[in-house]
């Protein structure tokens, strides 16, 4: 299990459960028309998506402007699900 988090492998299972979960909410969307909007939920799960590759970084060794620039990402992504939601 150490190896997991050390490698940074745990982000790339936790990711991937985070895209599993858009293609479900999506589909739910299309399916039924009750859901969050697609621009703000894809939004939001890229801010999280961002914050978890910059823990990858941070766990590999990755150089600090490789961590600020995921940081950096996944604020913009907040701003924009936040710009979606109070329009």
């Amino acid at each position: 299990m150490a190896e997991l988090f050390a490698s940074g492998r745990i982000v790339d299972v936790i990711v991937g459960l985070v895209v599993l979960e858009a293609l479900l909410l999506l589909a739910l969307r299309a399916r039924s028309g009750r859901g969050p909007s697609p621009g703000a939920l894809l939004s939001n799960l890229a801010a999280g998506a961002a914050l978890m590759l910059g823990l990858r970084a941070a766990l590999t060794g990755a150089e600090w402007p490789v961590v600020a620039a995921w940081l950096i990402a996944a604020l913009l992504a907040h701003l924009t699900e936040m710009a979606i939601r109070f329009r």
